[in-house]
């Protein structure tokens, strides 16, 4: 019997690690782009290129969120697309599930699976994918979104 793990779970590994990389304390996330087994791409929330980090320079908050990052998911599309690498059928892994805004980039990039980590804010996700017929899989526990009776 193989100690080796499963591919998602791989894939997650490597995104965990990316997180490391994010420049927003407020929250690490890591994403990463897999098409056949192979990674595409990788993204982490931090900075528009070329401006100061959250971790250095404070926060640009609204409502609660902080808007001077670009997040993991979109750095990791735009980055694809600076080096000219097609991202259709891949697979995206984020350390979090998507917000709102990413997961319309997402699903217009041409991607078809959303492998995420923990859930985070926005369950219309599940909805939407369902619709869309992208394949949404949360890995673990704290991938469960909070209960509508509950809060938790």
């Amino acid at each position: 019997m193989s100690a080796r793990g499963n591919w998602d779970q791989y894939f997650m590994d490597i995104a965990q690690q990316v997180a490391t990389r994010a420049t927003c304390d407020r929250k690490h996330v890591g994403a990463v782009l897999v098409r056949d087994k192979t990674i595409l791409s990788t993204g982490y929330n931090g900075a528009i290129r070329g401006l100061p980090h959250c971790d250095e320079v404070g926060h640009m908050m609204e409502n609660g969120h902080c808007v001077a990052t670009v997040h993991a998911e979109a750095n990791a599309i735009i980055q694809a697309a600076k080096n000219g690498v097609g991202i259709d059928g891949a697979t995206i892994y984020t350390t979090a599930s998507p917000c709102w805004p990413c997961f319309k980039l997402i699903a217009n990039s041409g991607c078809t699976r959303i492998v995420f980590g923990e859930f985070y804010r926005d369950p219309r996700i599940f909805e939407y994918a369902a619709r869309l017929g992208l394949q949404l899989v949360g890995l673990g526990a704290a991938a469960q979104p909070p209960s509508p009776a509950t809060g938790t």
